[in-house]
């Protein structure tokens, strides 16, 4: 998770306290007082998760996609594999371990496309996506609450397939990124 005292405070936004209002094994959730620039204090509500990542892993001339069903919005989507980067882990580590679990793909290697900030008016979130290639077939280990259809797309097509409804924001964002900067 985000750790607050990493967080640098903006001298025209003093924090005047910061409380947690509850914490689950997935995210902390509470609000910082903050004088704002007129002087008036001001509640900003947050949710804090830890850093995941998002996988464009890459093979042949296919986006290796995952369909999966989110019971927070009760719709299946066409997504990109991705997880929590666990205590000590780098994001690239994080990659090669979710893609393996999720996939039964090894990749060969991988880069850091982008480390972004999600949802910043609600979340202390960050999310790294990574670009996976040279992909080995291994065996699967998803976990216990994973139900995952991997769904290989051709490269031309993923970013079209990806924002069919329903639409992902993670895997959209993740393929513009990946292409934008030449790995798609």
């Amino acid at each position: 998770m985000v750790d607050i005292d990493d967080l640098p405070i903006d001298p025209a936004w003093p924090v005047l306290d910061s409380v947690v209002e509850y914490e689950t094994d997935w995210y902390t959730g509470g609000y910082d007082l903050v004088e704002r620039p007129d002087g008036k204090p001001h509640q900003f509500y947050w949710a804090s998760l830890p850093d995941a990542v998002v996988i464009v892993p890459l093979v042949d001339d296919e986006v290796i996609c995952i369909e999966q069903y989110r019971p927070t919005v009760r719709e299946t989507f066409l997504e990109l594999p991705a997880g929590i980067v666990e205590a000590g882990e780098s994001p690239s580590a994080a990659a090669e371990r979710e893609l393996r679990e999720e996939t039964g793909f090894d990749p060969a290697g991988v880069a850091v496309v982008q480390e972004l900030w999600v949802a910043t008016g609600v979340l202390r979130h960050r999310r790294h996506v990574v670009f996976a290639e040279g992909l080995t077939p291994v065996e699967r280990d998803p976990d216990d609450a994973e139900f995952i259809e991997v769904t290989p797309i051709p490269v031309t097509e993923a970013i079209a397939r990806v924002r069919e409804p329903p639409t992902n924001q993670t895997a959209l964002d993740a393929l513009l990124l990946a292409r934008t900067d030449g790995f798609i």
